[in-house]
């Protein structure tokens, strides 16, 4: 039992490190005094995604082509930050009707649609496989939730730190690249 969530625990917990999921949790919280619903609205599309994983193996790439799960992510990128960069300037960009009102939706929006086909989706799916799956869930959510909070708090202290302006700019160039990257690889 003990192996069912360790190995998932920390092979997720390294393939996430440093990954687009968190730097994109990392520029929301920068966006967001609301840190807890972020943290909820992103906890809840790791659920489902890697639930659904977990229940269906390998089945959602064979489903989704692989192709158009990253042309849908980069897509939302792109909107999320050319969204970022056009309101910047308009006073206060969290009370943007079109923009990061709702940390929870603007948080599981973005990794809801990101994680598909992710390489953690994937390795968590396989896990299931071998391992007990609620006890894999179990593991690849303590990595999840230590890393997204993590980030959160990291956004948090960088927003404290930096020029709100600068940090806007900043963060819609970041999304913008990160979708184009979905593009390209």
């Amino acid at each position: 039992m003990v192996p069912d969530i360790l190995i998932p625990l920390i092979v997720v917990g390294l393939a996430e490190l440093g990954d687009k999921t968190q730097l994109s949790t990392l520029l929301l919280a920068s966006k967001t005094d609301k840190h807890l619903h972020l943290l909820f609205g992103i906890m809840l599309a790791f659920l489902i995604v890697d639930g659904i994983a977990i229940l269906a193996g390998e089945w959602i790439t064979d489903v989704a082509p692989e192709g158009v799960i990253k042309m849908i992510s980069g897509v939302i990128f792109i909107i999320f930050g050319l969204v970022t960069l056009i309101f910047r300037n308009k006073g206060e960009v969290a009370k943007s009707k079109y923009h990061f009102e709702n940390p929870f939706y603007s948080g599981f929006i973005l990794i809801f649609v990101s994680e598909w086909g992710d390489k953690t989706q994937i390795a968590t799916g396989l896990f299931a496989t071998k391992y007990n799956g609620l006890m894999v869930l179990t593991g690849v959510m303590i990595a999840l939730s230590l890393l997204s909070v993590i980030a959160i708090y990291s956004g948090k202290f960088i927003s404290e730190k930096v020029n709100r302006e600068t940090l806007t700019t900043i963060a819609g160039i970041t999304f913008i690249l990160m979708g184009m990257a979905f593009f390209l690889f």
